[in-house]
C-alpha cells in the first residue's frame, strides 16, 4: 500500500521498518512511524513547530472539537456497514495531514477499519503515532508515497486541496470527504479580535477530477475554557498571522471565551 518515496516502488514491512526492491531503507522511530519524506530536510522544520503541535494536541483532547469528531467517525462507521454485505476486507481509510491524529485514531479505531495518516511535520506525526489505531508516516501531500486507487476512503480537514493526487490515491468507488470552516466558525473569537467582525466565505474546493456529491453542516456552542486554550485555538486559524499585534492583545486578558463552531464536511465521488 506505502511506496518508495525515492523510486515508487512497493515498501515491504520487515522488524526495523520497511523497504522496497530497489534496495531504499525507511527505519522505523521509536513511536512506530516511518519518514517517507524525499527530502533530507528535517519534518519538524517544514511542518508545525514542536511547541504548536503540542498545544494543538492539548486543546483537542480538551473535546471542544469534539462534535466534528464525532461526526466524522459516524461516517466511517456508515460507510463500513454499507461495505459488510459485500466484502470481508477492512475498509482503508486515509487521512491527508492528519496533525497529531485527534481524528485519525478516533476514525481508526471504528472495526472493519484500516487507516492511514500522514503529515508533513515530524513531531506531528510522532504525537499521533502516539495515539495509535493507524498506520502513520511523514510525507508530502504533493506526492503521496501510496499506490494508485488505494482507499475506500479518503479524509482531508482544513488541509490545502491537491485535487490530482486525492483523486489518484482514491479508490474508484471510494469517497473522499473534504471539511471546511463554516461562516459562524469561531465567530465569537472574531468579535474580540476585531470592531467589525465578519463571517467566513463558505468556499467549497473545486475540481474538475472529482464530483461534489454532497455536504454536511456540523454546528455547536463552546465555551474556551483557559487563556491557553484560546490562545491555542487563535493560533489553528489562518487569520492568526494577519492580525495585528494590537488587536491580538484584546484576547490576553480573557480566561473564557463563548464561540459558534461551524463546520462544512463535503463528500467527494469520481466523475
Amino acid at each position: 500500500m506505502l511506496l518508495c518515496p525515492v523510486c515508487h516502488e512497493p515498501l515491504v514491512d520487515d522488524e526495523r521498518g520497511a523497504a522496497c526492491a530497489g534496495g531504499h531503507r525507511f527505519d522505523r522511530a521509536r513511536e512506530g512511524y516511518l519518514y517517507l519524506l524525499r527530502s533530507s530536510k528535517s519534518g519538524d522544520s517544514m511542518g508545525d513547530p514542536k511547541s504548536q503541535a503540542r498545544s494543538r494536541r492539548d486543546f483537542l483532547n480538551r473535546g471542544y472539537y469534539a462534535p466534528l469528531r464525532d461526526a466524522m467517525v459516524e461516517l466511517v462507521r456508515e460507510r463500513v456497514s454499507g461495505r459488510a454485505a459485500s466484502t470481508n476486507c477492512p475498509m482503508t481509510l486515509l487521512d491527508i495531514c492528519c496533525g497529531e491524529g485527534y481524528y485519525t485514531s478516533a476514525m481508526g479505531a471504528v472495526p472493519g477499519v484500516d487507516a492511514y495518516g500522514f503529515d508533513l511535520g515530524k513531531e506531528m506525526v510522532r504525537l499521533a503515532a502516539k495515539r495509535g489505531d493507524a498506520t502513520y508516516f511523514v510525507a508530502n501531500m504533493k506526492d503521496i508515497p501510496v499506490a494508485d486507487g488505494t482507499f475506500d476512503m479518503v479524509t482531508e480537514l482544513f488541509a490545502p486541496f491537491n485535487e490530482r493526487e486525492f483523486a489518484r490515491v482514491l479508490a474508484p468507488e471510494g469517497s473522499l470527504y473534504t471539511v471546511v470552516p463554516g461562516a459562524r466558525h469561531l465567530f465569537g473569537l472574531k468579535e474580540v479580535l476585531y470592531d467589525t467582525p465578519y463571517l467566513n466565505d463558505e468556499k467549497l474546493p473545486k475540481t474538475t477530477e472529482l464530483e461534489l456529491v454532497g455536504t454536511q453542516r456540523v454546528s455547536a456552542n463552546i465555551t474556551l475554557q483557559t487563556q491557553a486554550d484560546i490562545e491555542a485555538v487563535f493560533q489553528m486559524t489562518p487569520y492568526y498571522y494577519r492580525t495585528r499585534p494590537a488587536d491580538k492583545e484584546r484576547l490576553a486578558n480573557l480566561d473564557t471565551l463563548q464561540t459558534d463552531i461551524d463546520f462544512i464536511i463535503a463528500e467527494y465521488r469520481h466523475c
